[in-house]
């Protein structure tokens, strides 16, 4: 069955952004090797706000072709957003209601893994609610002091099995754990 990876960067601190959403502490290697992550998925589920941030984002003309080739890459994906709002997107599909139904209902069809890209929202939505299989978190060598942490208000204990370390050249350190999940 196919799997949800929620691939994120985090902060030493735990914050997936900066008290005014800034991410610009965020580092993308080239060795980090994202285009092999991209290759092993075929369906990113967005938030709506994450969705209208970077959803269709196309980078600017003077951008570099690994950029470009980047969001080629990303838009080549399937879309799933979930919201409230009931919206019509020709590059995307809308969902409002019964996430826990529609997510199993995807994973059970043909394809490779899922990516949850976010927000802040819909991963504490699908941690909530146990929906996620692997965390691949990318700890960036930086301390914010506030902002959007990860594991907000947790309902439960999330217990994680450690499957892979990978060290990067930037000082990026990229954990990637198996959700263990407890027998219904």
């Amino acid at each position: 069955m196919r799997k949800i990876v929620l691939d994120l960067a985090v902060t030493l601190d735990g914050f997936i952004e900066g008290p005014n959403g800034e991410i610009d502490w965020c580092i993308l290697d080239d060795d980090m090797d994202f285009d092999g992550f991209l290759s092993d998925i075929d369906t990113i589920f967005y938030g709506r706000v994450s969705y209208d941030a970077w959803g269709n984002f196309e980078p600017d003309e003077d951008a570099s072709e690994a950029e470009k080739n980047l969001w080629a890459a990303v838009h080549s994906k399937k879309k799933v957003v979930f919201s409230s709002q009931h919206r019509q997107d020709a590059h995307a599909e809308f969902i409002a209601s019964d996430i826990p139904n529609k997510v199993a209902e995807i994973k059970s069809q043909p394809g490779k893994d899922i990516w949850l890209y976010g927000g802040a929202g819909l991963i504490k939505t699908f941690i909530d609610s146990d929906l996620i299989d692997v965390y691949r978190l990318s700890v960036h060598a930086v301390a914010l002091g506030n902002g959007k942490p990860l594991f907000e208000n947790l309902g439960k204990r999330i217990n994680l099995k450690l499957t892979e370390v990978n060290r990067f050249k930037s000082g990026v350190v990229q954990l990637v754990y198996d959700a263990v999940k407890s027998p219904d």
